[in-house]
């Protein structure tokens, strides 16, 4: 039977890179978004203007509708967004921050509680430069900070996730995404981590491959258009 695995956020650059990958590989994949991606199975619209409460039981409803008596193998957060400001622009960008990575984070973390198999896997959008502090970005460092938290907090004893469950959180510096070069352009991309390399190493981890420990917080440091992943 394939494999079946939600991708939140699956219809922004990497969410619509993970989408196409795994259904390249058979997998039946959802998407939850603020759009539709035409190439999904299935698709939840999440509606941005709800409190979380509000849309955690709206999605929640809707992917325990799609799923019917059936689990998933996966739920792949990555959802994400950048604001930047110092503490001048802070609540602005805070705000908007925590609506575009920490929302659909916890719903993440709500929804696998109700509908991961056993021995599941759950990816949270965190980022790398949220180890350190940001003092250009602190909205972006704060909810990021809250990612990696909330990582550790569902790979603990006790949790509410099914058992043997391993919640991990993506650490990239940037990636390559289509909005990045536009408003990046005299960047240097060697040192920006491919879409098709975080997409592959889900497939990898879905398949029990390679699966870092239960509550790593998992950096992308990429060089020379050559990726190595460090745990943090």
């Amino acid at each position: 039977m394939a494999q079946r695995v939600i991708v939140y956020g699956g219809k922004g650059a990497l969410g619509s890179t993970v989408v196409n990958l795994l259904k390249s590989k058979n997998y039946w994949v959802g998407s939850i978004d603020l759009a539709v991606n035409e190439q999904a199975d299935a698709n939840v619209i999440v509606r941005p203007e709800l409190s979380m409460p509000e849309q955690e039981s709206e999605v929640s409803s809707k992917v325990g509708d799609l799923l019917g008596d059936n689990k998933l193998d996966g739920i792949l957060c990555v959802a994400g967004g950048w604001a930047g400001g110092n503490a001048k622009k802070i609540v602005e960008a805070a705000d908007s921050m925590w609506k575009q990575s920490v929302f659909p984070s916890v719903i993440t973390a709500s929804l696998a509680s109700k509908y991961l198999k056993e021995g599941g896997l759950i990816t949270m959008p965190g980022a790398h430069p949220a180890l350190e502090a940001t003092p250009g970005m602190m909205g972006y460092g704060l909810a990021k900070a809250a990612v990696h938290h909330l990582t550790k907090s569902l790979a603990a004893d006790k949790s509410g996730l099914p058992s043997n469950t391993t919640v991990v959180a993506t650490l990239p510096v940037t990636l390559d995404t289509p909005m990045n070069r536009k408003f990046m352009s005299s960047a240097d991309f060697t040192t920006w981590t491919p879409l098709n390399f975080v997409a592959e190493l889900f497939d990898k981890w879905l398949q029990g491959v390679e699966r870092p420990g239960n509550g790593s917080l998992v950096q992308f440091v990429t060089k020379d258009s050559k990726t190595e992943i460090v745990i943090a």
